[in-house]
């Protein structure tokens, strides 16, 4: 059974906004700063830029906390494109009996689990009495620090 505490709200990236921000295209120096960063600023689109399938990708609010140890965190914003396929430990936004939820799947010789990534969490057993879809795969989580 699910915690009805964890709700997941869906969003369309809208890819025609032309809304961009600054970017630099090197990576972020962890040791001493670059002074030649001030100088290379391109514009990102972060729509378009983490839908790498537009068309089947969704931004999904999280409400609750049963993927914390997964650094996914209430309020955070997932990225979940449709068209991936389920893997063996992919994080996914599922559908069963008649309520959506995020959790870690895992394949194994008895059936399929949900597992969450808070030990405060039960998993769930998704058998033939489910009703049970895998709505589509985690690809990003955007998170305010």
């Amino acid at each position: 059974m699910l915690n009805k505490k964890d709700n997941l709200t869906f969003f369309k990236p809208d890819l025609e906004s032309g809304n961009s921000v600054t970017n630099t295209n090197q990576g972020v120096s962890a040791g001493f700063p670059s002074p030649a960063l001030d100088f290379m600023q391109e514009r990102i689109d972060l729509n378009k830029a983490l839908s790498e399938n537009p068309l089947a990708t969704f931004f999904v609010k999280v409400d609750g906390h049963s993927m914390v140890d997964a650094g996914i965190n209430d309020k955070d914003v997932l990225v979940v494109d449709r068209s991936l396929s389920a893997q063996d430990h992919s994080i996914a936004v599922c559908f069963i009996d008649g309520e959506f939820t995020v959790k870690r799947i895992k394949l194994e010789k008895d059936g399929l689990w949900l597992l969450p990534e808070n030990t405060n969490y039960k998993p769930i057993k998704v058998d033939e009495n489910n009703q049970f879809q895998i709505w589509g795969i985690v690809t990003y989580v955007i998170k305010k620090i």
